[in-house]
């Protein structure tokens, strides 16, 4: 299955949700329940009821401009505006000195260990000698799993006891990047609540060695979002994003959810551009982001 495939196939259910087509198909330029109907399955694919606003704003602004007169011209129209409004930075990963660091944030569940995985077996597949610190100490076999993917993506492993100073962790994987010249270190850590101030601490101390081991490194910072949260992703983040500086957000269980509008929310509201998403169990269904094949997928019969 080739890339634009697995994200239509991916976004099958947000897609059938979301009822776009038969929308159009009734479009009437002056009409104002087209707009209203426009908005509530906007918001029912969890793009947030602020952003909903915004693109019926922007379309009803588009319409004036152009003259929409068809359901097709609307169409494009709203395709235009939504790729758009998904330009929230950079989505491909800044990773050009050696080494570089992708630190992995997220609460349980969301799928971190899984994505680190994926991500390092890409990383691989591109040539690049990779080390995978297994800095979340706190849940039991966090570190045995991690020891499963790096084996299977051919990638380096530094880790401690269960119940082991995170901190400490992370010193000894830069350290031993250095040593063994690998280009990327990606660090797991624990998938802290949001609403745990010592485990937050905890991820600022883990920031604050990696700035002073690595002053000059190119460091993202990915917090995993699980798509079937929907608005409750956002408040996860708003946290994290103070907390560790995140750079990027991976959007996993694409595939499981009728609510993928939250990329548009993401985006909107935090100012965060989705750097992957994830679309299957596959090592190979981590999808770099790219926002036009992402509506264009939304919009395709």
């Amino acid at each position: 299955m080739g890339f634009f495939d697995k994200i239509f196939s991916g976004l099958s259910k947000t897609r059938s949700n979301l009822e776009l087509e038969e929308l159009f198909q009734g479009y009437q330029p002056d009409s104002e329940d087209f707009y209203e109907e426009l908005e509530e399955l906007l918001v029912l694919a969890d793009v947030g009821a602020a952003t909903a606003e915004k693109v019926v704003a922007g379309m009803k602004k588009l319409t004036w401009e152009r003259r929409f007169r068809k359901g097709s011209e609307a169409r494009e129209g709203l395709i235009e505006l939504l790729s758009k409004m998904l330009q929230a930075g950079d989505t491909a990963l800044k990773l050009d000195t050696r080494p570089s660091v992708i630190l992995m944030t997220g609460v349980n569940g969301v799928g971190k260990t899984t994505t680190i995985g994926k991500l390092s077996n890409q990383l691989r597949q591109q040539g690049k000698k990779v080390l995978l610190c297994a800095g979340d100490t706190f849940r039991a076999a966090a570190a045995e799993q991690l020891a499963i993917w790096a084996e299977r993506s051919g990638a380096d492993l530094v880790r401690h006891e269960e119940g082991s100073d995170p901190a400490a962790v992370v010193f000894d994987g830069i350290n031993a990047a250095k040593a063994r010249g690998s280009d990327v270190v990606i660090i797991d850590t624990a998938g802290r609540l949001h609403n745990k101030q010592n485990l937050m601490n905890e991820l600022a101390k883990i920031r604050r060695i990696i700035s002073r081991e690595l002053p000059e490194a190119d460091v993202e910072s990915l917090m995993v979002l699980d798509a079937t949260t929907g608005q409750n992703g956002l408040i996860q983040a708003r946290q994290f994003l103070e907390t560790s500086g995140v750079t990027g957000i991976v959007l996993t269980k694409l595939d499981g959810t009728a609510k993928g509008g939250i990329v548009f929310a993401i985006a909107q509201e935090l100012g965060v551009p989705v750097k992957f998403v994830g679309v299957g169990e596959g090592m190979d269904d981590l999808l770099p982001f790219d926002p036009q094949d992402f509506v264009t997928a939304l919009f395709k019969a």
